[in-house]
């Protein structure tokens, strides 16, 4: 199977990686070519542009920002896909991204799966993404061997084309929230002249204990920002979040709040880092 994997950012950059390790022909194209040529030395093609990236290609997955850079790609490139090719989109676009894309798809006539994922820049490298998946039932079995290179499951959420992208906010909510937990109860902690290693500490072991905690706790006492998903890349997540809120008539009240302790620290100059760094959009004492 071929493969033109569309967005070398964190994230597509590891899927085309996983994707090579398991033995695809994988070509990749980027908007900033930088971005993609390093991935010539794990075995990636890299093309020029995006035309010529899906040109021979079997399956066609998009990993780019958000729904407008999606949409503005995917209408160069669809016309020029082989006949019984298939589009995956796989970045998080919210739920009227996710129908304008499946619309976009079948205007063109091409075989098209809303798939998002579940995971950060480590997992996608390492091939244990979640894979949120929907879309017609009679495409799975072409997509799964791929699917798997790149996830350790695929969660099929339904038949109808979004599905996976309404699952995907759902997730994305609550991963936003608790990142935006640890920095507030670190900072509160800072604030108070507490040591902060001790808050993950007396979590270590109860109920209310998490990998995730831990390990964005110990990002915000090292200083360790390097990006596994970015302070801007939440903000444009909890944007899609609250306008799926607003449309459902649940409450924006959390994510409101979470939102704008993410866009404060973007303000305070680390929207690249990685989103752990919310910390930074809580007052800091001394």
């Amino acid at each position: 199977m071929r493969i033109a994997i569309l967005g070398t950012g964190a994230m597509g950059a590891g899927m085309a990686q996983s994707l090579v390790r398991t033995g695809f022909d994988v070509t990749v194209w980027n908007r900033t070519l930088a971005r993609s040529e390093p991935l010539a030395d794990d075995g990636a093609v890299v093309a020029m542009d995006p035309v010529a990236a899906v040109a021979d290609a079997d399956l066609v997955m998009a990993m780019l920002f958000d729904a407008a850079s999606t949409l503005d790609v995917m209408e160069t490139v669809l016309p020029h896909l082989q006949q019984d090719a298939i589009f995956v989109q796989c970045a998080t676009v919210g739920v009227d991204g996710a129908a304008q894309t499946a619309s976009l798809a079948a205007r063109h006539g091409v075989a098209f799966l809303d798939c998002p994922v579940l995971g950060t820049k480590a997992p996608a490298e390492q091939g244990k993404l979640v894979m949120l998946a929907s879309g017609d039932p009679a495409l799975r079995d072409r997509v799964q061997p791929a699917f798997d290179a790149v996830g350790t499951k695929t969660i099929w959420v339904g038949d109808e084309p979004g599905m996976g992208s309404k699952l995907k906010l759902a997730c994305n909510a609550w991963i936003a929230s608790l990142a935006a937990a640890a920095g507030q109860s670190l900072a509160l902690a800072k604030g108070l002249g507490v040591d902060q290693q001790l808050v993950l500490d007396a979590f270590d072991g109860s109920a209310a204990n998490s990998a995730y905690l831990q390990m964005k706790g110990s990002a915000i006492i090292e200083g360790s920002f390097a990006p596994q998903f970015s302070v801007d890349g939440v903000r444009k997540d909890t944007g899609l979040i609250a306008d799926a809120l607003a449309a459902t008539g649940v409450s924006t009240a959390l994510i409101d709040g979470v939102r704008a302790v993410f866009d404060a620290a973007s303000a305070a100059g680390h929207g690249g880092d990685d989103m752990a760094a919310v910390y930074f959009g809580f007052a800091q004492p001394g």
